[in-house]
């Protein structure tokens, strides 16, 4: 590999006063920072070597990826650092592994891929981070500045590719501008709202020579909401008859569930949260209206039609958009969240509180405090929540042989999980099952793909999920189509020794979308696939391998899975009959309880 030489394109020196208490100034390098007077000439690194340094200095930990010829220098200098190198077996799940980690712990989940088809791989894990709000750094490789211009092996407009799914996209064009680079990125990817961003190291810069340190490590805080603002927000729900809170993901960053729980403590207004926000408050309170997000009627959204005032905290067009809770547009609005409301022609609100969530709830709290609350009708909310809780309890007593409903399956899981423990859901039918009935006690507890909405993170979720929560049993829950699209991280899970469970419901086909098609044409056409023997493609792999074939056996396997030191599988036959059942059911609800 030759490295060329590179003209400077800035001579701005950095920042030489530390940020004290900033994430990641414990993990440090002994040498970081600027050369201060007397310190005496700074040694020379290479562009990778320095681009090491700064993610040192900014607290990442991991790095999940898979190397090729292109960031070889990268490689090297991750070898002699703290920085752990995960090795995936797929771009792809390195992508859904650095989005579950920044799902879980709030800090920057990093994966990385070289060139060409290594980019590409990754673009459906970044998509899918991006907009699920996960904070994640993707890092790839690039040819040599010399060849760019011109085609050539592998090259591509790599840059230009992560554009449209992610908050900032960018090259390194000379090593002096490490640094910046990297500062800038991972103050733009944890910033409300968080996402992923992406850097370009090409293989010339990378074996470049610079004298620049990494700069102290900041984060960007949302700015306190104005209070007369709040002040205005909290007279429109004090004339509401019948408010309500809709929380979205926004609700469970930031710590701001522990404030929404308060005021709810104080105003008794309940909750129904989206599928991103479950946990938002606990499953047992007594105004947790749980979750909404099916594309029919529900009880959840009956409560919503019957408020004359709906307050969203956090809320996520791309979660639930507001045509399906607020048709006519008749619905008053108050906005709370870290961004202005998007444009909508079904989301107008009257009042908006831009700026930090947990804040807001706290002044709102405060003023419920100096006000007291109004006589609110929340008899409604009430039977809403009764009416959700005997379908959560409807097959708990189920004892089939054969197929088992994803009733009793959910209803099972909770059961054997504790409140921190973790759940991951992939895309299909069973998604929509879980979203519905598997109800949560503490936000971040089930890590769910609803923004972008991609088949194939459960696995390699899990894996990530693991190290984020060592503490938490993980259980992974995919449809036999979403598990086998990275179905090739078995092997790095193994590897790791990962303390993971993956349930898989086997059903032989794609049942969410069979399921869609039934429903607006009557029919659907042929989705069916084959799938292996699973207990003995677990054993392959060296996992724990269990199929369970009736429902009175299942709370027993699957405390066995969770229970097994390392990787376990589950399977078991899913009876899809109940879909259609659902779909009637909620069909014949009528707009007002």
């Amino acid at each position: 590999m030759t490295h060329q030489a590179i003209e400077p394109t800035s001579d701005e020196e950095p920042a030489s006063q530390p940020d004290a208490g900033s994430p990641g100034e414990a993990a440090a390098h002994p040498t970081d920072g600027c050369a201060e007077p007397g310190d005496g000439e700074p040694e020379e690194l290479t562009a990778a070597e320095l681009l090491v340094r700064c993610l040192e200095r900014e607290g990442i930990r991991r790095i999940y990826g898979v190397p090729g010829e292109e960031n070889a220098d990268f490689m090297l200098a991750l070898d002699g650092s703290e920085i752990e190198f995960v090795l995936t077996r797929h771009e792809q799940g390195a992508a859904f592994m650095a989005a579950t980690w920044g799902r879980l712990t709030g800090e920057p989940g990093v994966c990385m891929g070289t060139l060409g088809p290594g980019a590409t791989n990754l673009v459906t894990g970044v998509a899918d981070g991006n907009m699920d709000r996960a904070p994640m750094l993707v890092i790839t490789g690039q040819g040599a500045l010399t060849r760019q211009h011109k085609e050539s092996h592998q090259i591509m407009r790599v840059v230009d590719l992560f554009e449209p799914v992610t908050k900032w996209t960018h090259a390194i064009h000379h090593p002096d501008n490490v640094p910046e680079v990297v500062h800038k990125a991972l103050r733009i990817a944890t910033a409300e709202k968080p996402g992923a961003v992406h850097i370009e190291l090409a293989e010339d810069v990378a074996g470049a020579k610079t004298k620049k340190r990494p700069l102290p490590p900041r984060r960007a805080a949302p700015p306190v909401p104005d209070a007369a603002t709040v002040e205005q927000a909290w007279r429109r729900i004090r004339e509401a008859r019948r408010p309500i809170l809709l929380a979205g993901n926004g609700v469970i960053r930031r710590d701001a569930s522990g404030a929404l729980r308060a005021l709810c403590e104080r105003t008794g207004i309940g909750v129904v949260s989206t599928f991103m926000a479950k946990g938002c408050v606990d499953l047992e309170a007594p105004y947790c209206l749980f979750t909404i997000g099916l594309q029919q009627q529900d009880f959840p959204a009956l409560a919503i039609a019957d408020a004359d005032l709906v307050v969203t905290v956090g809320y996520d067009m791309v979660e639930y958009p507001p045509r399906l809770w607020n048709a006519n547009g008749s619905c008053g609005v108050v906005h709370l969240d870290s961004e202005p409301a998007e444009t909508d022609s079904h989301y107008l609100p009257t009042v908006e509180v831009v700026g930090d969530l947990r804040s807001a709830l706290v002044q709102l709290g405060e003023l419920a405090a100096r006000d007291g609350c109004p006589e609110w009708d929340f008899s409604e909310q009430r039977r809403v929540r009764e009416r959700m809780q005997e379908e959560l309890r409807e097959h708990s007593g189920e004892q089939s042989e054969g197929a088992i409903s994803p009733q009793k399956v959910l209803w099972d899981v909770r059961q054997v999980l504790g409140p921190d423990d973790v759940v991951l859901s992939g895309v299909g039918a069973h998604k929509m099952w879980i979203g519905r009935h598997y109800q949560c006690h503490e936000p971040g507890t089930c890590i769910i793909s609803n923004g972008f909405c991609s088949m194939g993170m459960p696995l390699p979720g899990a894996i990530a999920a693991a190290s984020a929560r060592p503490e938490a049993k993980i259980l992974a829950i995919t449809g036999d189509g979403d598990f086998l699209m990275n179905v090739q991280e078995m092997e790095t899970a193994r590897r790791l020794d990962a303390d993971i469970a993956v349930m898989v419901w086997e059903d032989g086909g794609y049942g969410l979308i069979s399921w869609k098609q039934d429903q607006e044409f009557g029919r659907h056409t042929d989705l069916a696939f084959g799938n292996p023997d699973w207990v003995l493609l677990a054993e392959s792999f060296g996992w724990q391998g269990e199929r369970v074939e009736r429902a009175s056996d299942l709370q027993a396997a699957l405390r066995r899975a969770l229970d097994h030191p390392g990787p376990a599988l589950l399977a078991l036959p899913i009876d899809y009959r109940e879909n259609p059942k659902l779909t009637e059911r909620l069909g014949k609800i009528e707009m007002r309880i």
